[in-house]
């Protein structure tokens, strides 16, 4: 995906959670990944929130995906 402008759906408090709502929008067939900087593989998973990150052009979409599928959980929608 050459150009393109990725922002964040969502902040996950933790990355255990950001990977599964990172999994949740890759089935979903919304590219995503973790925000840069927000995990230290070198340190093993991080217990420190986390951000997710998706095409800015297909934010809406990602962002009623996850309202729909994690209703009642803890999600910072920045």
């Amino acid at each position: 995906m050459a150009n393109v402008k990725w922002v964040l759906v969502a902040t996950a408090p933790d990355q255990i959670t950001a990977e599964s709502w990172r999994d949740l929008l890759v089935d979903a067939n919304v590219p995503a990944h973790l925000q840069p900087g927000d995990t230290s593989s070198f340190l093993g998973v991080s217990g420190l929130p986390c951000g997710v990150m998706v095409p800015e052009t297909l934010l809406g979409e990602a962002q009623g995906i996850l309202n729909e599928n994690l209703e009642g959980q803890e999600m910072d929608n920045d």
